[in-house]
């Protein structure tokens, strides 16, 4: 037995290579499947089993362009009602892999069809070696339940009893392999670890600790971070079979001319992936600013529209290939141009653009504190926002400036700010779409103004490697506390 992890950054997902001498499985693959081929060819084995623990809501996974390219099978849960060719799982049923033996657990919660599998290595013994979970249980923390509003009491009970009847009975020592870490919406306070024991969980997860049922429902449905749009759209998407990536439109490589012409389509939406500084330096009208460099498929799949063509502008050819990379992952499958030269090539041609200034922390403080009027409009989710923020700061979380952007005043100049200056420009992009033009964005964010000295810094930024919108265990109980 030799297990092989990959981890995807920025959506922070975690996908396993199982081989044996001569076949494999790849449990939970990214969409762009090619790194699983490459290994097992390097191997010398055959990808004969796909194994899907849930129908991922993040990230649209590579189920079917892995069965296409390799011949193997799709496993998945029999209750998932999925269209594509697969065979289907219940409770107590069994996966052969050479000497090893997974046993199939459904472990209903994060979603309502989720299985995890319990890896056993006849070769050296009949205990479990592992355990593949899914987003059930996380390196300390849980699976969030609350993805179907309408199931999520529900979902999170039948979390209770798929992790404490059913998780928690296997051995201290039992391996545990979960699909995602730090970073990741699938729950809220997950550690950077990749990997981590049974018993380990049991000792330290906070969430395992809450043993009265009720109490644990309500930790897990009440002050959860936002959910993105896309998530509900990757779990369709995931069910009846992804677009293969060799089917998706062709990323054309367009002059400014032929760039200007195409943007005249009013059904044409155009996406810049630079950084906040050049964007805010110059940009075109009407532009989506996503920065490559921060969570950029995330908000893409949360904010841009699925239903029209893009149009993208990236520093370089290179980094265009990338962004289309990272917007497929979730979704997004209709980048169909970019701008060969970039916003030089766009200058050089006499065609017009836009700006946004920005404005250190310093410049920010100095207004805070003087006499000027203006919005201070703070872009982060609600529970960064109630850990720490600047007094009279208004808290719009910055997907949802689509439709909030009716509560600001054009008229007054609106300064945005966010934890480190990439979701407050993508703030600024959303309002300029929308006739807002005294924009001002705080490059380096929350980040730079603690670091200045004019505030402390945000429990967040003191964990790096924990998920963005985290909130601590402590705090929960306190607000049970308060309930009681």
């Amino acid at each position: 037995m030799l297990l092989k992890h990959y981890f995807t950054k920025k959506i922070a997902h975690s996908s396993y290579l199982l081989a044996g001498n001569t076949s494999c499985a790849v449990i939970d693959p990214q969409r762009d499947v090619d790194i699983y081929i490459n290994e097992a060819r390097a191997m010398g084995v055959d990808i004969t089993h796909i194994l899907q623990t849930h129908l991922h809501a993040d990230f649209i996974s590579g189920h079917v362009d892995l069965a296409a390219k390799t011949g193997a099978k799709i496993y998945v849960a029999k209750s998932a009602n999925c269209s594509f060719e697969h065979v289907g799982l219940m409770e107590g049923d069994t996966i052969e892999l050479e000497r090893m033996h997974l046993q199939v657990l459904e472990t209903p919660g994060h979603t309502p069809e989720h299985l995890s599998y319990v890896v056993h290595d006849t070769s050296r013994g009949d205990s479990p070696v592992g355990v593949f979970v899914g987003d059930t249980l996380f390196v300390g923390d849980v699976g969030r339940p609350d993805l179907f509003p309408d199931l999520a009491v529900e979902l999170a009970g039948k979390l209770y009893h798929s992790l404490h009847d059913k998780l928690l009975k296997l051995p201290d020592y039992c391996e545990v392999y979960p699909a995602h870490g730090a970073g990741s919406l699938c729950g809220r306070a997950m550690g950077a670890k990749y990997q981590s024991t049974i018993g380990y969980e049991r000792r330290y997860n906070d969430a395992l600790q809450i043993s009265d049922k009720s109490a644990f429902i309500q930790s897990l449905t009440e002050n959860m971070p936002p959910a993105p749009d896309h998530f509900s759209r990757c779990s369709d998407i995931n069910r009846k079979g992804p677009v293969k990536i060799a089917d998706l439109p062709e990323m054309a490589e367009l002059s400014a001319v032929e760039f200007k012409k195409r943007m005249e389509n009013s059904e044409m939406e155009i996406l810049d992936c630079r950084s906040f500084l050049a964007f805010g330096s110059q940009h075109l009208p009407g532009a989506w600013h996503l920065d490559l460099n921060g969570n950029f498929p995330t908000f893409a799949g949360w904010v841009l529209p699925m239903d029209r063509d893009i149009l993208l502008l990236a520093d370089d050819y290179k980094k265009a290939l990338e962004a289309n990379v990272w917007a497929r992952r979730v979704g997004v499958d209709r980048i169909v141009g970019y701008l060969d030269g970039g916003m030089a090539a766009w200058a050089v041609a006499g065609l017009e653009s836009r700006s946004i200034r920005q404005i250190s922390a310093a410049d920010l403080h100095d207004r805070a504190t003087g006499s000027n009027t203006f919005v201070l409009l703070d872009v982060r989710a609600p529970l960064e926002f109630a850990d720490n923020h600047i007094k009279g700061a208004v808290n719009i979380p910055v997907a949802d400036l689509r439709t909030r952007h009716v509560e600001l005043d054009k008229s007054k100049p609106t300064i945005l700010i966010c934890s480190s200056g990439n979701r407050s420009s993508l703030g600024s992009s959303i309002l300029s779409r929308r006739g807002f033009t005294d924009l001002y964005n705080v490059a380096g964010g929350m980040s730079g103004y603690s670091a200045a000295g004019y505030t402390r810094q945000c429990h967040i930024c003191e964990n790096p490697h924990g998920s963005r919108f985290f909130t601590r265990i402590d705090e929960i109980k306190k607000h049970w506390d308060s309930n009681e």
